[in-house]
């Protein structure tokens, strides 16, 4: 009975010495493709539907960003449009008290002049910034103009007006100020419209 036991044990304990070994390779042999696996998933980057959804969310934020962009942009250049309108209706004033016997600007160009060494006349009064008497700034196209009074030979009235360069892009308003009390006026522009020519035209538009 001693005999067949001490048999038992020594046939557990060989089978114990070899099954060890064989977990012991398996368990390094499972973790070795565990390692293949993550880096082979680290390699393979993303998938397409992964890069799907990147690009879907970029397209949504720009959907919503660019509009905010747009409006932003009109609102600054029709902020722009009116401040300079101003400007141009105070220049036309100076030029009238400096040159009398002209009365206002007969245009734009007369109340600016050359960037540098601009020498004041009545042709070019160097009022004016040269950037404005271009008659672009800021996506707007600007005009001014003095007209004779009845029975004179001066301009005793005037009209200084701006409409955008490009409707609904670079903005949506019209804007003037003309001599009959010296307001801003505005009024929705249309693509291809012009600034308002003449006082009669602008004392149409709405008061800001």
């Amino acid at each position: 009975m001693e005999t067949s036991g001490a048999l038992f044990l020594f046939s557990r304990g060989v089978r114990s010495q070899r099954i060890m070994p064989l977990y012991s390779e398996m368990a390094t042999q499972l973790q070795q493709k565990v390692q293949m696996e993550r880096r082979t998933n680290l390699d393979r980057g993303f998938s397409l539907i992964e890069l799907l959804i990147v690009v879907m969310v970029i397209l949504v934020l720009a959907v919503i960003a660019v509009p905010n962009l747009m409006r932003s942009k009109i609102a600054a250049n029709e902020a722009s449009a009116i401040q300079t309108i101003r400007q141009m209706a105070t220049a036309e004033m100076t030029y009238s008290n400096t040159y009398p016997t002209v009365g206002f600007s007969p245009d734009l160009a007369s109340l600016g002049g050359p960037t540098a060494g601009c020498a004041p006349d009545q042709t070019h009064a160097c009022i004016l910034d040269s950037a404005v008497v271009t008659g672009n700034k800021s996506g707007y196209k600007f005009f001014a103009a003095g007209f004779l009074g009845g029975g004179v030979t001066t301009n005793t009235t005037f009209v200084a007006s701006s409409s955008p360069l490009n409707f609904n892009t670079s903005g949506v308003r019209m804007f003037c100020i003309a001599t009959d009390d010296g307001s801003a006026r505005w009024k929705l522009g249309t693509a291809g419209a012009p600034p308002a020519p003449d006082v009669p035209s602008c004392i149409t538009y709405a008061l800001m």
